[in-house]
């Protein structure tokens, strides 16, 4: 299992205060569970108890705690792969329709924080920034494509030289800039979505491991020191699932990804940094990322391992990437640093499946999980109420397991993320 429980994170330092929920103990009975305290368990359990199901949820360690309350914030649009790639998959049409689910995420996000006055920071804007010039030109492809073939006008276009008006960096041939796209505080918001799912009615149990899972009708799902007797299930463990159901653990890869952040800069050296105050991501198989923080920090992501353990100093391995971006801030003061695990498939598309016709699962968002994971749970509560044809969209992306399951899957992809890592490099 990953590393577990709050990490000593910028996040965590600045977390709105919310109620530590209960253990369980004892017998309880729901009419669904929901196993996980991320933005996929927590979104589901919301958009059920709304229904006016009765919802358990039950979470590890803390609501938040895993990959949902440590990811660079961004909100990006689309799904984890381009339009163009989609388009050659799938066809136009699904293409198209899983575009619009992508903008749904989006909008559900706003809305949630809206309608919850969720306190998370929420900015505009994202930019995807060209690692090198033939991505510079497939962005712009990507900018004119989408304004043509989906309307969407929010995404333009910026040349190298405009480009090093907005980051004061010089390591990049282009960029995207999208308006529709947006950033905030991942912790803050899925607390707010929790404290609203509380107010909804849903029972939050809290430093609940779920240790095994009968299959039995109704399901009877245990923790060490309670069981709850629910009938449906709904896992969204993400890479925190480790073998509890043994069937998923092939179609998903837990790989590990650092943050950092820095020292307060001022506003006007952060805005020097990055002017438009967006969030950043590059074109490199394996991303930097980076964006500003309402304390006007610089928020930075980099590197990635792939095995149990975090590195000793995460400030130090995460500031070898920042200062290739920015290599004027080599003697910056970094206050925190901080890792976290995610769940990655073979596509890149998120997995979803119907184990059992009372068992539910949406895993492995590949690092796009803030949108796409809440309206997992959107659409998983639709469908356990019967209307699963959405759900279904996103359950028929013909995605595989990865071969050799999980005895294989990570000697396969640290190889393959060698290959890649240095085709970047080049």
């Amino acid at each position: 299992m990953p590393p577990f429980g709050h990490p000593n994170s910028y996040y965590v330092a600045t977390a709105n205060a919310t109620a530590e929920h209960p253990q369980l103990t004892g017998s309880v009975y729901a009419d669904v569970c929901v196993i996980g305290g991320g933005f996929t368990g927590v979104s589901a359990a919301l958009h059920l108890a709304e229904r006016g199901y009765d919802v358990v949820l039950l979470e590890a360690g803390r609501i938040g705690s895993g990959a949902s309350g440590r990811n660079g914030g961004q909100v990006i649009s689309g799904q984890r792969i381009g339009v163009s790639a989609l388009e050659k998959a799938f066809g136009t049409d699904r293409a198209r329709l899983l575009w619009q689910l992508a903008q749904e995420a989006k909008a559900t996000v706003r809305e949630r924080i809206a309608r919850h006055a969720i306190a998370c920071d929420l900015k505009p804007g994202a930019l995807v920034t060209a690692y090198k010039p033939r991505d510079a030109a497939r962005l712009e492809r990507t900018a004119e494509h989408l304004a043509e073939a989906y309307d969407y006008p929010h995404a333009r276009y910026v040349s190298g030289p405009q480009l090093a008006e907005m980051l004061a960096t010089r390591r990049y041939f282009g960029g995207l800039l999208d308006a529709g796209a947006c950033h905030l505080h991942p912790l803050n918001y899925v607390l707010g979505l929790a404290d609203a799912a509380v107010t909804a009615g849903v029972r939050v149990f809290e430093h609940s491991r779920v240790r095994r899972i009968q299959r039995t009708r109704p399901p009877i799902i245990g923790t060490d020191q309670g069981r709850v007797e629910a009938r449906y299930v709904v896992l969204a463990m993400n890479a925190y699932l480790g073998t509890l159901v043994r069937e998923l653990a092939g179609w998903i890869m837990p790989i590990n990804n650092f943050m950092l952040a820095t020292a307060p800069l001022g506003e006007t050296t952060a805005r020097a940094l990055i002017r438009n105050d967006v969030a950043v991501s590059d074109t490199k198989f394996v991303p930097d990322y980076f964006r500003l923080s309402a304390d006007h920090r610089l928020l930075f992501g980099g590197g990635e391992t792939y095995g149990p353990r975090f590195p000793a100093d995460i400030k130090g391995f995460v500031r070898n990437y920042m200062v290739r971006v920015f290599p004027q801030l080599a003697d910056v003061a970094i206050d925190y640093g901080w890792g976290g695990t995610l769940a990655i498939t073979r596509t890149r598309l998120p997995h979803f499946a119907r184990l059992a016709p009372e068992t539910f699962v949406a895993h492995g968002y590949s690092g796009q999980g803030i949108a796409l994971a809440t309206l997992a749970g959107k659409l998983i509560a639709e469908a356990v109420a019967g209307t699963a044809e959405r759900f279904d969209v996103m359950a028929d992306l013909q995605l595989r397991p990865f071969p050799g399951g999980t005895l294989l899957r990570r000697p396969a992809l640290v190889a393959g993320m060698l290959y890649y890592g240095l085709r970047d490099r080049l």
